[in-house]
């Protein structure tokens, strides 16, 4: 019988493909893929950069996502891009929706974004800032107002301000970019094909759900995606609520063309690099519609 349960069995063991007489997904060339798989640097925490490095590209890993300056090269050298590049700002509970923190923000952005052109780095990240009491619309006019001040630098170099959208509900009570449409209607005011949003498939599956409708609709203002399950941010796999692969057939209908990163940390507790790699290999199948 042909259940979500086992579609998502098969897929991680490549054992549909197998079937119809087709290589196993995960062993899919890169260059004939849908989609562009990263996945962020934090994943390998456990292992030497360079053994990281080597053994994700092996898996068909194309990027790394998450990376700061200072290892650009490095990710680089081993012939995988940088996806998304991480580094300027005051984090994620300080952001754009905060007119006070407008000059120190625009001045580390104004720094880094030439060292990102010139390393081929075209996209970095940035953060609405927590709400501590303030409204959506007053932070939506704020936000705007300091990310206009950079629009002109990035249109220039060629690098997107990339802005994440999280969840307030359970990893980052306060968040102010914690749906869709808020983020939309930032882009909207605005008015940059340099700032687009950062659509978190886990947190945005805890704050707002209907992940297919949405994506379709707002496509045009999302240059990156994350994934994980949910819930417990684990493997992208048979034991949590989203079915990823109707979600990436979605995209890839779309017509999106940019890197899909994966962002989580594997269920069992205290992997083995085995374990973590062979993790990362059945996500990578499970997505690879």
């Amino acid at each position: 019988m042909l259940t979500r349960r086992n579609v998502l069995k098969a897929a991680a063991a490549g054992a549909v493909a197998s079937a119809v007489g087709l290589p196993a997904r995960s062993q899919t060339p890169a260059d004939a893929r849908k989609i562009k798989f990263s996945v962020t640097g934090g994943f390998g925490r456990s292992m030497p950069m360079d053994e990281f490095l080597s053994a994700v590209k092996s898996l068909g890993i194309e990027a790394i996502d998450l990376v700061k300056p200072d290892d650009w090269k490095t990710v680089q050298d081993h012939g995988l891009a940088v996806s998304l590049g991480s580094g300027p700002g005051m984090g994620i509970k300080n952001g754009f929706n905060r007119p006070e923190y407008h000059d120190a923000l625009v001045a580390d952005y104004e720094k880094m974004i030439p060292i990102a052109a010139d390393a081929g780095v075209t996209s970095l990240i940035c953060f609405s800032g927590n709400r501590n009491g303030m409204d959506d619309q007053t932070g939506l006019d704020n936000s705007a107002e300091g990310l206009k001040r950079l629009m002109p630098l990035c249109e220039q170099k060629g690098v997107t301000l990339v802005m994440e959208l999280l969840n307030s509900k359970v990893n980052h009570p306060g968040y102010m970019a914690d749906h869709t449409a808020w983020g939309a209607e930032l882009c909207k005011k605005v008015g940059s094909d340099r700032f687009k949003l950062l659509h978190d498939i886990y947190h945005m599956q805890i704050m707002e759900g209907d992940l297919i409708r949405t994506i379709r609709d707002n496509i045009d203002v999302i240059a990156h995606f994350h994934v994980a399950g949910n819930p417990g941010r684990h493997d992208p796999d048979d034991t949590q609520e989203i079915y990823y692969p109707a979600v990436m057939r979605a995209i890839v209908e779309t017509g999106y063309d940019g890197y899909v990163a994966f962002e989580y940390s594997p269920a069992k507790k205290n992997p083995t690099t085995a374990e973590r790699l062979e993790s990362l290999k059945n996500a990578i199948a499970v997505c690879n519609v």
